[in-house]
Order: C-alpha cells, then sequence, then structure tokens
C-alpha cells in the first residue's frame, strides 16, 4: 500500500518535466524565428551598405577627377532635374 503515494510523486514530477520541456522548445522556436527576423534585417543593411559604397566611390571619383564640369552636371541632373533638350524623360508612376 506504501507504492500509490511514491507513484503519485511519480507523476508530478513527470508533468512538471514535461512542462519545462514543451516551454524550451516553446523558446527555442521563439528565438530561431527572431533570429530569422535578424539576419533578414542585417542582409538588409548590408545591402544598404554596399549601395552608399558605391554612392560614395563614385563621388570620390568625381572630385578626383579634374572635370568639375562632371559635377555640375551630376549636380544639375539629380537635384534640379535638368536634361539636355535632345534627351527623353520616361517617368515610373506604378510606384516600384
Amino acid at each position: 500500500m506504501k507504492q500509490k503515494p511514491k507513484r503519485k510523486k511519480s507523476v508530478i514530477v513527470r508533468v512538471i518535466v514535461l512542462g519545462v520541456s514543451i516551454y524550451m522548445v516553446a523558446t527555442l522556436i521563439g528565438l530561431g524565428n527572431e533570429l530569422a527576423k535578424v539576419k533578414a534585417e542585417l542582409a538588409e543593411y548590408e545591402n544598404q551598405r554596399d549601395t552608399l559604397k558605391l554612392t560614395v566611390e563614385e563621388y570620390e571619383s568625381l572630385l578626383e577627377s579634374d572635370s568639375h564640369a562632371a559635377i555640375i552636371e551630376k549636380a544639375a541632373r539629380e537635384r534640379l532635374g535638368f536634361v539636355y533638350s535632345d534627351e527623353e524623360i520616361y517617368i515610373d508612376i506604378s510606384g516600384n
């Protein structure tokens, strides 16, 4: 008759271990999802960094060149929207 209380303790321990195991698995899944999001964010930042590096290199090459006309032309095109008279302008209205 003394074996039944011992068995109840064993069931309680098993339930506790099962609960802790479920908690650990749920936590690991949550951390895996968070890691995937952070990796995607990192890839996006790396792409932005590469784009900015190319822009900086382009500006440095313009500054190193002796032709200030190229710098003036680039500024007029980008900032002021100037174009040559024989150029055709296409505006993308799709929003992409």
